[in-house]
């Protein structure tokens, strides 16, 4: 039986043997062309038989800027091309027979997530011990892509055990951001945001139960949804926590411009060819907006202070809006430790037990450090800690979120559970009931990016997006700026707030030698907005999510963007 490091070593072969497939250059028409249009664009050229767009010319050029992108960031996992080109082949004659697309996403190079089982490859999550066990059979999402015309070609990278927000494990090493070599590009659908942000795939889909569509998608200058529960399937996705279901995960899609995430819904929702699939089957629905749109939004939350730069973008975001005639009203969001600390009380109810035996034998990656260090600790240890954090720091929100990570039993879990609904009922009558609200505009994270290694102390900033999963609403990202090294230094006035959020995790951000926050070294990092609507009106978070874009205007983001950028 080989050690892990003699698998690591394999794996990496594999997919090094895979990316050196031979793609002939289409000696017409130049890659650009291909990349730098939406998935719905590849889709008409396609249809209209135009010279030089066929299913294979297109996956040829987006092949070549996927093996781009893995040189640049290390993005990828499994390497299908052999496969995908067999499959547009396919698609090419059978449309030249017929003069008719298969289904709305023809043609178009569609990358997953790691944990999407796609046929004859692993998922091996990032961990040795599922190495070399090629499953028999897709995904459901996987097979309805295929049945829509789509060909998956690529399997993207994730952080280990896909609970950090950055993006490495042992197996396939560390995926960096686009934009910055030294910075993360999100996670856990870290691979993604990273490919895409590279114009390295059409659309891809990834998942998120604490942030991890959106996260990557603001670092990496992208579009998302994170739709609510079980809109689209996520039957045949592995998972690091079966069983857990008392804050739902989600499957999603992520792209280079809204109309290709609502592209993929239409195609998508409410859809399952599987009778134990608990989808419910609500297919895509047409939404008209009124005119005029009342938006709630805040720039930073109780827990964290958001960087300059992240406060701009939804200022950015609400000036724009405003100028449109739309109104824009501040809020605050109720009780954000409360949502935080159930979080915390659910996600670590079994000590991270489950969440941690994957690893095996494997090292353990120090994002997930400080995440899964309560529950290890004896009880008294750790209220030891909590308490010198409040007396040493004046740290009150991390002594109570390090107290409540720790295990419990089923009758505690419960009650925690009886707590995540009453927070729901809160939220609704605070934020949707008593201000009549048709959208909210907020950050995504209170920090742009982070250096790589530097989640563990961080891990804390992604309850910016973990609310809108303990409440299940859906969400968009929206690119809407990117750092700038002279704009969003801290200044004076940015200090003398005196609102700060959790003392140890501003110091780690924003302080010492060393802090995660520098604007010169963050240099043109993108920095988006997430877009937020009520239950069931995912729908109308796309037809939001337009209106932002629109509004905002033309801002170097979309398809063509980063190879466009490299050679400026």
């Amino acid at each position: 039986m080989p050690g892990w490091k003699q698998i690591v070593r394999e794996k990496r072969a594999e997919r090094s043997a895979r990316l050196e497939v031979t793609l002939a250059p289409n000696l017409k028409i130049a890659d650009e062309a291909y990349l730098s249009e939406t998935a719905s664009q590849i889709v008409q050229h396609i249809q209209r038989a135009e010279p030089g767009w066929t299913a294979e010319t297109v996956l040829d050029a987006y092949a070549r800027r996927a093996i781009r992108a893995q040189e640049a960031t290390n993005c990828l996992t499994e390497v299908m091309f052999l496969d995908a080109l067999e499959e547009a082949r396919s698609l090419d004659r059978e449309f030249a027979r017929t003069h008719t697309i298969k289904g709305p996403l023809h043609g178009v190079p569609i990358s997953f997530k790691d944990l999407y089982a796609v046929k004859r490859y692993d998922t091996s999550l990032g961990f040795t011990k599922y190495c070399q066990t090629p499953l028999t059979e897709d995904a459901e999402l996987v097979a309805q892509v295929r049945a829509a015309g789509g060909i998956p070609f690529v399997k993207t990278n994730i952080p280990q055990t896909m609970m950090a927000w950055e993006c490495a494990n042992p197996v396939f090493g560390t995926t960096t951001n686009p934009w910055s070599a030294n910075h993360t590009c999100g996670g856990s659908s870290g691979g993604e945001g990273a490919l895409l942000g590279c114009d390295g795939s059409a659309l891809g889909f990834g998942s998120d139960i604490g942030g991890s569509l959106r996260i990557p998608a603001s670092f990496c200058g992208i579009y998302s949804l994170k739709p609510g529960h079980s809109r689209m399937s996520g039957d045949g996705t592995k998972s690091c926590d079966p069983g857990f279901e008392a804050i739902n995960d989600c499957k999603g899609p992520m792209g280079r411009s809204v109309g290709d995430i609502e592209l993929a819904c239409r195609a998508l929702f409410g859809k399952s060819g599987r009778s134990h699939d608990w989808v419910p089957p609500v297919p895509y629905r047409e939404i008209a907006l009124a005119p005029k749109l009342k938006f709630g939004y805040f720039k930073s939350d109780p827990l964290m202070r958001a960087s300059p730069v992240v406060q701009r973008a939804v200022q950015e975001s609400v000036d724009a809006l405003r100028k449109q005639g739309h109104d824009c009203v501040e809020f605050v969001v109720p009780d954000m430790l409360e949502m935080a600390r159930i979080f915390v009380a659910l996600t670590s109810a079994d000590k991270h037990q489950t969440l941690l035996s994957h690893i095996g034998p494997d090292d353990k990656d120090s994002a997930l450090f400080l995440m899964t260090l309560g529950p290890r600790l004896p009880g008294f240890i750790r209220n030891l800690v909590a308490f010198g954090a409040r007396v040493a720091l004046g740290d009150p929100i991390f002594e109570k979120l390090f107290t409540n990570s720790r295990g419990r039993s089923v009758k505690e879990y419960w009650a925690e559970a009886v707590k995540l609904k009453e927070y729901n009922e809160l939220f609704f009558k605070e934020v949707w009931d008593k201000n009549g609200f048709d959208g909210l505009v907020c950050p995504v994270n209170a920090l742009p990016s982070i250096p790589h290694g530097t989640c563990a102390d961080l891990a804390p900033l992604a309850f910016a997006t973990a609310l809108f999963n303990i409440v299940d609403h859906p969400v968009g990202v929206v690119p809407v700026t990117r750092v700038d090294k002279d704009r969003d230094v801290l200044t004076d006035d940015w200090r003398a707030s005196s609102v700060k959020g959790s003392p140890f995790v501003y110091g780690k951000a924003y302080e010492g030698k060393k802090p995660a926050y520098d604007a010169v070294a963050m240099h043109g990092i993108p920095v988006g907005v997430q877009i937020v609507g009520k239950p069931w009106e995912d729908e109308k978070v796309i037809e939001m999510m337009k209106v932002v874009d629109e509004a905002l205007g033309t801002r170097g983001f979309g398809p063509g963007t980063w190879g466009a950028r490299q050679t400026t």
